[in-house]
């Protein structure tokens, strides 16, 4: 089977094509901006995009579709990851970006708790779900690595369960039980994290 017959919004680069599938995506991310995913439907993407409402339907199938594909559009983001010279202000810093993000941007949070829903009962969701998070979990781990460097940690710490750990807490609060995510919550998580960390909890070594 074909790559795009496997992913929806995957086609063949460059040209028309590639531009059709950042309009349609700008679109659901503006349509969930505005009506959230309640209000979000084929027809308006279309008419958003100026693509005919046919193409949406070919490439992307359904609403799951769009949102899954704009999650691995998200994913293919670069982030900027603290060193402020020590492994505590680096943790600290990284929580506090997880909450502020999901604070001050309510389409990416509505973006996340969409396709975390769709991943219940959707395979395609819950491999982009997975890929997104053990890629930023893998890339985050950058700062475990410079803390290897300083000696802060053994070279055999697990910097990806490590991070997991960090974005727990405020995941859990977000998707779970559903209460307000804030600063202090993040500062929690980072010093329990770092505490954790200084204690060998995630050496892979051990």
């Amino acid at each position: 089977m074909s790559e795009s017959a496997n992913n929806p919004g995957a086609q063949r680069p460059g040209g028309r094509t590639a531009r059709n599938r950042e309009a349609v995506l700008d679109a659901v991310f503006a349509e969930l901006g505005e009506t959230g995913y309640a209000g979000l439907t084929m027809e308006n993407v279309a008419r958003r995009a100026g693509v005919h409402v046919t193409t949406v339907y070919r490439r992307w199938r359904t609403v799951e579709g769009l949102v899954v594909d704009l999650l691995t559009r998200l994913g293919t983001t670069e982030l900027p990851f603290p060193d402020a010279g020590s492994l505590a202000d680096d943790l600290r810093h990284f929580a506090r970006s997880i909450v502020t993000l999901y604070v001050e941007n309510a389409t990416i949070r509505a973006l996340i708790e969409t396709v975390v829903a769709a991943a219940t009962k959707n395979p395609r969701a819950s491999d982009a779900l997975h890929a997104f998070f053990a890629d930023r979990n893998r890339r985050a781990a950058v700062i475990v690595e410079h803390a290897v460097g300083r000696g802060e940690l053994p070279p055999t710490t697990d910097g990806v369960e490590l991070i997991a750990a960090l974005a727990a807490p405020i995941y859990y609060r977000m998707l779970v039980s559903r209460r307000p995510i804030d600063i202090p919550l993040a500062d929690r998580a980072a010093n329990a994290t770092y505490i954790a960390a200084l204690s060998g909890a995630f050496d892979g070594g051990a």
